[in-house]
């Protein structure tokens, strides 16, 4: 009598942990910046004015983001706390959210948690996590909607109630800033392309076949077309009951304000940079660079500089997998990372900047987890782990420079700067 395959253990305990661990990594000097710095001059104002619908400012960004910004202010007080722990608790979840993604697209308990390991080293999302900016939430609602349209596929009895979450989660992810847009097309290209490629006679109505089984292709594009429009378009509610500047004339016409306010040709920044830059790693930003209360303090994004180099060389070794062999899983961090970046390769906005990689980022340690995880299942486990290990000790050799801890002096940054670029 033949036994049944052993099935691999959820490692969602582990999950849990390495949220909870990344959560007690990013409250050390978290409010230590007593006053708004980087890009929080332009959310907190807007945050405020939302606690009184009074006048809407920072009117070229969709709202979500600004609208959780005040739902913190307005829990926790309109205070360092109030502005940054609302972020930091949302970068726990997109961890979390991210790793539950690739449990449910590869049941590789290596690969998620390693996964998981490089994502809170990657430097992106620790930032992130600690300052009032929209990032942290759109990246947050994708990699939800990643978990919730994997755990569909994966699970196709739950479905139904997964492709809602996915919906709306995409369309906060929308809501929250614009760069979600192309990577929210993906599930539902996702699900038309793998239902059309079964062959169904009755492609539109069929309930057989990838991805999910027992949900048609109607029924899917509920989901994953009207429901994230309809979330996107009511996030703009607010909006229409400010004193001052409220959206009069209709979202048609707002959304053509917004666009042509973020195409507009700004000034030269001191930390614009292009894609290649982004890809190399080879452009910082300063977020902060100041004495706080008397001590030099500082927070850099990069990003690390060990995975996102190796990172690349697995973005191939997925693309040739996910092509020739089929491991979808591969594929798909591989699709991710090219349509995240193709966004503002072809995006008319003149100047950009480096937290613009933040979701390609995620997709390459994606892409380097994987790679990873085939070292580990063919035998070759310290080859495996070393990229993880190694991840881990350079974020703890640069926390001092991307948490604000205190420094020796203002010529601190020179030990971090290892490029002239960093500087």
């Amino acid at each position: 009598m033949s036994r049944a395959p052993e099935q691999p253990k959820d490692p969602i305990r582990w999950c849990a942990a390495l949220a909870l661990a990344f959560l007690l990594g990013c409250l050390p000097f978290l409010t230590v910046v007593t006053h708004p710095y980087f890009d929080e001059v332009h959310y907190l104002p807007a945050a405020r004015e939302f606690l009184t619908l009074g006048t809407f400012i920072n009117r070229e960004h969709p709202l979500v983001g600004k609208e959780l910004i005040a739902l913190g202010i307005a829990l926790f007080g309109d205070n360092p706390w109030g502005w940054r722990l609302l972020p930091t608790l949302f970068g726990t979840l997109a961890l979390f959210a991210a790793m539950r993604a690739l449990w449910f697209g590869t049941q590789s308990r290596f690969a998620t948690l390693s996964y998981g390991v490089l994502v809170a080293t990657g430097f992106h999302l620790f930032i992130h996590a600690r300052i009032a900016m929209l990032d942290i939430f759109y990246l947050t609602f994708l990699c939800v909607a990643a978990w919730q349209f994997a755990g569909a596929i994966r699970q196709p009895e739950q479905g139904r109630w997964r492709l809602a979450l996915t919906g709306i989660a995409l369309g906060l992810a929308m809501g929250a800033k614009w760069n979600a847009i192309t990577v929210a097309m993906l599930p539902g290209l996702v699900f038309f392309f793998a239902r059309a490629a079964a062959g169904r006679r009755r492609l539109f109505l069929s309930r057989r076949g990838a991805p999910v089984p027992g949900t048609t292709l109607v029924e899917a594009a509920l989901w994953l077309g009207v429901v994230p429009l309809v979330v996107y378009a009511a996030s703009f509610l607010p909006a229409f009951f400010f004193r001052e500047n409220p959206i009069t004339e209709g979202l048609i016409f707002h959304h053509q304000f917004m666009l042509m306010q973020q195409e507009n040709v700004l000034k030269p920044h001191p930390y614009q940079s292009t894609w290649e830059q982004w890809v190399l790693n080879a452009r910082a930003i300063w977020y902060l660079y100041e004495p706080v209360d008397g001590v030099q303090r500082g927070i850099m994004l990069i990003g690390n500089p060990l995975t996102m180099i190796l990172g690349l060389p697995a973005l191939a070794w997925c693309a040739w997998h996910g092509v020739v062999r089929r491991y979808w899983a591969a594929l798909g961090a591989v699709v991710v990372y090219i349509v995240s970046l193709a966004f503002w390769i072809f995006a008319n906005k003149p100047v950009q900047f480096y937290y613009h990689y933040s979701l390609p980022s995620m997709a390459l340690l994606a892409a380097l987890a994987l790679a990873c995880d085939a070292l580990w299942r063919n035998g070759w486990r310290k080859s495996a782990l070393a990229p993880v290990i190694g991840s881990v000790l350079m974020f703890a050799w640069f926390y001092p420079i991307i948490s604000a801890a205190p420094l020796a002096g203002p010529d601190s940054f020179k030990v971090w700067t290892w490029l002239a670029s960093w500087r």
